[in-house]
């Protein structure tokens, strides 16, 4: 897939960092006296000019939520899976793209760093850690896992941060990070945290705190009050994204999540 269906839409989506300076050589008639690199000029009493060539390759980090509420899902696939197989398909993407390629588990702390590089045995450590991989906490923090990635990566790179977003406060990291990388937002979601069903009365539990509450899903008002927090929620997210000039898409479990990704990757 990542060959076929991929690959064209992710070489074309990210271009690299742009024009890299290689070396410089004397002038030769025809050259641009834009690309004149004067003080060199100056140094040998003879016109020099820069040469530059196009920087390719990427670095590309994945920052995958593994909080407690990616345990959850009601149709076809936990949310857990649903972000494994994207992880997967993004980091396979990158590699046929010569591109390096990193990752950085979160809950509401760092739980693994892997350092971005080629391969495919590094790919398949990935793989591997994204399928096996137990974190020590169930909480969420955004803002910790998008500080780290700061911190953590000098050069500027293009990171997929792909999570459900069940998260506040995080506004001012994404923008300092997107300032600083190309970030993108895949947000992965079930249907069933955007509608309640009327099923009467229904024991829930919170995946990341482990507390209990029994909610009556047969009052139309509860499920109003639920579908109308959801909707406020999803309005919020995308003003968050919309404010720090971060590219974002919606996947549901459900769903085929071939073309929300191709479309993320035509909007760029």
């Amino acid at each position: 897939m990542s060959r076929q269906i991929f690959a064209g839409e992710y070489h074309s989506a990210f271009k690299g960092r742009g024009m890299a300076f290689s070396e410089v050589r004397e002038y030769q008639f025809g050259d641009d006296i834009r690309s004149i690199d004067w003080n060199v000029t100056a140094r040998f009493n003879h016109p020099y000019v820069k040469i530059f060539e196009e920087e390719r390759e990427l670095t590309v980090m994945l920052l995958i939520d593994i909080s407690g509420s990616k345990e959850f899902g009601t149709a076809h696939q936990l949310k857990r899976d649903q972000i494994t197989e994207i992880a997967a398909i993004l980091s396979f993407s990158a590699i046929q793209n010569n591109d390096k390629i990193g990752v950085l588990f979160f809950t509401d702390k760092v739980e693994k760093f892997i350092s971005p590089k080629k391969g495919r045995s590094h790919i398949l450590r990935i793989i591997r850690e994204l399928l096996y991989f137990k974190p020590e906490n169930k909480g969420t923090n955004i803002s910790e896992a998008l500080r780290y990635l700061t911190n953590a990566i000098k050069k500027r790179c293009t990171a997929f941060i792909i999570s459900d977003f069940i998260d506040t406060g995080f506004e001012d990291a994404i923008k300092i990070a997107n300032n600083k990388h190309d970030v993108a937002a895949l947000r992965v979601y079930d249907q069933r945290e955007a509608e309640m069903p009327d099923i009467g009365f229904v024991k829930m539990k919170d995946a990341e705190t482990s507390k209990y509450l029994w909610v009556d899903t047969s009052d139309k008002a509860t499920r109003v009050a639920y579908s109308q927090w959801w909707l406020e929620n999803r309005k919020k997210l995308d003003d968050i994204f919309n404010k720090a000039g971060v590219d974002k898409v919606a996947i549901r479990t459900d769903e085929d999540y071939v073309k929300p990704l191709i479309n993320l990757f035509k909007q760029r």
